[in-house]
């Protein structure tokens, strides 16, 4: 069995590339990550289709001309995400105030049984 922690041992796993999840998911399947910061060139995130395309018109306008020598970098930051009990990736999870509080959290190693 796996030792309970608090949310904050929680985010601390989380920042060094591990899994967590509540002790009451585990029949979900369902379990946060945290995604990375990364910076790519712009011309890379021209092309992301996860992107709505307002945000990729915006970026290339304010970028004009867009050339070898002044093509800037796009930084995205760190953020949470949760693979959902559908399988689905949620990104952006936020914990609620019961996540907070709670000391049922596990961090999860290769397996992803509790």
């Amino acid at each position: 069995m796996n030792t309970l922690v608090d949310f904050g041992s929680a985010i601390k796993a989380l920042k060094e590339g591990k899994r967590v999840a509540r002790i009451g998911w585990n029949d979900n399947g369902m379990f946060v990550f945290m995604r990375p910061a990364d910076t790519c060139k712009l011309t890379q995130v021209l092309g992301f289709k996860s992107l709505p395309n307002c945000f990729k018109d915006y970026l290339e306008l304010e970028n004009q001309p867009i050339t070898t020598e002044n093509e800037p970098d796009v930084t995205f930051n760190a953020y949470l995400c949760m693979k959902a009990a559908d399988g689905s990736i949620v990104n952006g999870w936020l914990a609620s105030q019961t996540d907070i509080l709670a000391e049922d959290w596990v961090i999860l190693t290769k397996n992803i049984e509790l």
